[in-house]
């Protein structure tokens, strides 16, 4: 059984080199995932692909139905996820072109359905959220960053926003001050979703630009050229991930 799936976010609709066997079509009580599962092999090893967004990518941040993709995910094996997304630098440190891994994060989300756990629940758990991402699976990330000779940020606070607009040049130092590293829109309550489903889960986050106020260039056109960059080294850091886990 499959026990490794991989989410997709922004630039990373489909996985190039991936060996597809099916893809299913999955039912949750919390309505359909982002689409279809897909079932394949990639560096000969068994994965399971789910774009966050949609294989059209045509669903928004707050829109993503993130607890029918973790219950998916969880309900056909999977114990453990990598997740894709693409972010913005705040501090000086985190720049364009280059991977982090965060261990921390700060949800500025609402609206959003956060928790498995609601008034129809047989029972209610208070989940230990203090680090929210698994650091052995980080572990294994950073490692291959390593291996693959990539430049990446082994720590880092993601700040989770609404979207999908951008945020304001205010709302940015408002993060920094609070301890963000980054900002991204997809981090909650998908990480939070996943240790509620016992699944181990970390962020594999490629900057694809500096954050609202922290660049002369305009972000769209640092986007356009550090996207796609960006994701040809998740491809590296993912067959030097799976070759040696």
């Amino acid at each position: 059984m499959t026990e490794l799936a991989i989410i997709g976010g922004t630039g990373l609709t489909s996985l190039s080199g991936l060996e597809i066997v099916r893809r299913e079509v999955a039912y949750t009580p919390y309505g359909e995932p982002s689409g279809f599962l897909t079932h394949g092999r990639l560096a000969g090893r068994e994965v399971v692909f789910l774009p966050r967004h949609g294989y059209a990518y045509t669903i928004p941040p707050h829109m993503v139905n993130y607890r029918a993709n973790i219950w998916a995910l969880k309900s056909i094996g999977i114990r453990r996820v990598v997740a894709i997304a693409a972010v913005g630098g705040i501090r000086d440190s985190m720049q364009p072109g280059w991977i982090a891994f965060p261990d921390q994060i700060i949800d500025y989300t609402y609206g959003r359905a956060h928790s498995y756990f609601e008034l129809n629940s047989k029972s209610v758990a208070h989940v230990d959220f203090t680090y929210p991402y698994d650091n052995s699976l980080r572990e294994q990330l950073i490692a291959a960053a390593k291996s693959a000779k990539l430049q990446f940020m082994a720590q880092a606070t993601y700040g989770a926003t609404q979207g999908p607009r951008l945020e304001t040049a205010a709302e940015i130092i408002r993060m920094e001050r609070d301890g963000c590293d980054l900002v991204g829109m997809t981090g909650m309550p998908e990480a939070a979703l996943a240790r509620e489903q016992d699944v181990a889960y970390a962020c594999c986050a490629v900057i694809t630009n500096r954050a609202a106020g922290k660049s002369t260039a305009a972000i769209h056109d640092e986007i356009e050229i550090y996207l796609k960059r960006g994701m040809d080294q998740v491809r590296k850091l993912l067959l030097a991930f799976l070759e040696d886990n």
